[in-house]
C-alpha cells in the first residue's frame, strides 16, 4: 500500500545536510511497512534491528564512534552497510533509549549513511529516562493512520485518488462521482484507516476482515498497558481507553469517564495514552492569531480516538448502520465524521511538524458558541464546521467570524462543493462579507491545500 510519507522519505534521501530520521507515532500505523518499502526502492541493502526482539542489540552501540558501530553491526549481521547504498533501520528504538542518544554520533561522524529510527511508545523513553536528547542532529517524521487517498490507493482507485488531490474548488463534481466518492468514504469511516484493516478489506472487500484485523490492533493496545510504567493501574487506563471512543466530539469532562475516580488520576492516565498517540487532545484556543498554541488552554479539550474505524469497532457501529442512515454526519450524532475531519487535520501538516489541533467556543449566557476546529494556514486562522445536511445556518461559524473579524471559513458536509459568498450580521446593524467554502467529506484531506489556495 502506497503512503504519502513515502515521498517524503525520498525527498529526505537526497536533502543536504540530512539528519538521522525518527518515524513518530501510534503502534499499528505502518511505520515499520513505510520504512521497508523505502529500502525495497531506493537503497540495495536493509540492515534492520529490532530492539524489543533483541534487546541485546543495544550493546553494539557502546562505542560513541559510530565506524566502530558500523563494524561491529557488519559482523553481527554478517552484511556490508555502505553509505548511500545501505538503510541502517533501528526499529523499536524505544527499547534501547541509549542508542536513540547515540544517533547523534552518525550525524556528526558517518553523515553519509542513512539511519532512520522508529518507534511507537518512544515518548516514555524520552520522558522516562535521564539522557542527553540529540537535539539538532536528529529529525523526525509524524506517521498517523491512512488518509482517504491512501485508502482509495489500496481500493485500486488511483484515479479518484488523483482527482481529489488535484480538485480546484471551480470545478463542478457530478451527482454521480459526487455518489461514488461519498460510498467509499462510508467504507472508510468503518474500516477507518489504519494499514492492517485496510488491506483486510482491500483483499475481502468484506467488512468482516477488517473488523477483525481493528480488534486485534485494540487488542494489541490494552496488551501495552503493562509497557505505560507503574505510574497508573491498568484498570484505570482500560476505563479511560473504552469511553474514549463515546466521547469523541464533545468538551471532555473527567466525571463522564468515572465519577468514582479522581480527576487528577484519570488526567495521568490521558496523558499516558496521548504520549502512546492513542489518543490526541484538542485544545481550546482564543484563536486571535498565530500561533495557536499560544492561546490554547490545557484544561479546555476534547478528545480524538488514534482513527475513526477503531472508533467505530469500539462503539458497535457497522457497514450497515452508515448504509441505512439518511447522511452519515447523523450517525453516533455526528461524532464519527467528527473524528474523521479531526484525524485528517491533525495529520495532514507536514510530517516534520508535531501532529496538532484546537477548537473554538464563546460561553456566554444565552450566546453560547463552539466551532469544531480551527487551524492555521500562514498568518490566517481558519474555522472548520463539520455540519448535517445540505443546508444550516452555521451560527457559531458566523459568530466566530464576527469576533475574530476573519472573512473565510470551511464546512464540512454530505452535500457537492460550493464557494459561496455570504454575510454576516454585525453589532452596529451593519453587514460583514465572507467566503464560504462548502466541501463534501471525502474532500476532508484537502482541507488544508484549499484553504491555502482560497487565501493565497
Amino acid at each position: 500500500m502506497h503512503r504519502f510519507a513515502l515521498d517524503y522519505l525520498k525527498e529526505w534521501k537526497t536533502k543536504p545536510g540530512r539528519k538521522p530520521l525518527v518515524v513518530r507515532g501510534a503502534r499499528q500505523v505502518g511505520k515499520s511497512y513505510l520504512v521497508r518499502l523505502f529500502a525495497k526502492e531506493r537503497f540495495q541493502n536493509l540492515v534492520e534491528l529490532n530492539f524489543e526482539r533483541e534487546p541485546d542489540l543495544g550493546s553494539l552501540f557502546a562505542s560513541n564512534d559510530p565506524e566502530k558501530i558500523v563494524q561491529l553491526l557488519e559482523l553481527r549481521f554478517n552484511a556490508a552497510i555502505r553509505p548511500g547504498e545501505t538503510l541502517l533501520f533501528l526499529d523499536e528504538i524505544q527499547a534501547a533509549p541509549a542508542v536513540f542518544a547515540a544517533l547523534r554520533y552518525f550525524y556528526e561522524g558517518l553523515p553519509g549513511l542513512h539511519v532512520v529510527a522508529a518507534g511507537s511508545l518512544l515518548e516514555f523513553a524520552l520522558e522516562a529516562h535521564d539522557f542527553s536528547v540529540p537535539v539538532g542532529r536528529i529529525e523526525y517524521l509524524h506517521l498517523g493512520p491512512m488518509q482517504f487517498e491512501e485508502f482509495l490507493l489500496a481500493l485500486g482507485e488511483e484515479r479518484l485518488a488523483r482527482f481529489l488531490a488535484e480538485w480546484r474548488r471551480e470545478n463542478p463534481i457530478p451527482e454521480a462521482l459526487h455518489r461514488k466518492l461519498m460510498d467509499l468514504f462510508r467504507v472508510f469511516l468503518v474500516v477507518g484507516g489504519m494499514p492492517g484493516a485496510a488491506a483486510a478489506y482491500a483483499e475481502s472487500r468484506s467488512p468482516g476482515g477488517a473488523e477483525e484485523a481493528k480488534h486485534s490492533i485494540l487488542s494489541t493496545f490494552k496488551d501495552d498497558f503493562g509497557k505505560y510504567g507503574r505510574r497508573v493501574n491498568h484498570q484505570r487506563l482500560q476505563t479511560l481507553f473504552q469511553k474514549i471512543p463515546a466521547l469523541v466530539g464533545g468538551r471532555f469532562k473527567y466525571a463522564n469517564v468515572d465519577r468514582d475516580q479522581r480527576a487528577a488520576d484519570l488526567a495521568k492516565a490521558l496523558d499516558l495514552l496521548c504520549l502512546a498517540r492513542v489518543v490526541y487532545r484538542v485544545r481550546h484556543s482564543s484563536a486571535d492569531g498565530v500561533p495557536l498554541g499560544a492561546q490554547a488552554k490545557d484544561s479546555n479539550f476534547k478528545a480524538l480516538f488514534l482513527d475513526v474505524g477503531l472508533m467505530n469497532s469500539a462503539l458497535g457501529l457497522s457497514l450497515l448502520d452508515y448504509e441505512q442512515a439518511e447522511d452519515v454526519l447523523l450517525v453516533h450524532s455526528g461524532a464519527v465524521c467528527e473524528q474523521a475531519a479531526g484525524q485528517h487535520l491533525l495529520h495532514s501538516p507536514p510530517l516534520y511538524r508535531e501532529p496538532e489541533l484546537y477548537f473554538w467556543s464563546r460561553e456566554k449566557a444565552n450566546a453560547s458558541a463552539e466551532v469544531d476546529y480551527v487551524f492555521s494556514e500562514g498568518t490566517a486562522v481558519v474555522p472548520v464546521e463539520v455540519k448535517a445536511g445540505k443546508t444550516g445556518r452555521l451560527k457559531s461559524l458566523q459568530v466566530f467570524l464576527r469576533e475574530k473579524k476573519r472573512a473565510f471559513a470551511i464546512r464540512l458536509n454530505s452535500d457537492v462543493p460550493t464557494f459561496l459568498d455570504a454575510e454576516t450580521a454585525l453589532p452596529d446593524g451593519k453587514n460583514a462579507p465572507f467566503k464560504l467554502l462548502s466541501l463534501p467529506l471525502y474532500l476532508v484531506g484537502q482541507v488544508r491545500r484549499l484553504a491555502r489556495e482560497t487565501i493565497e
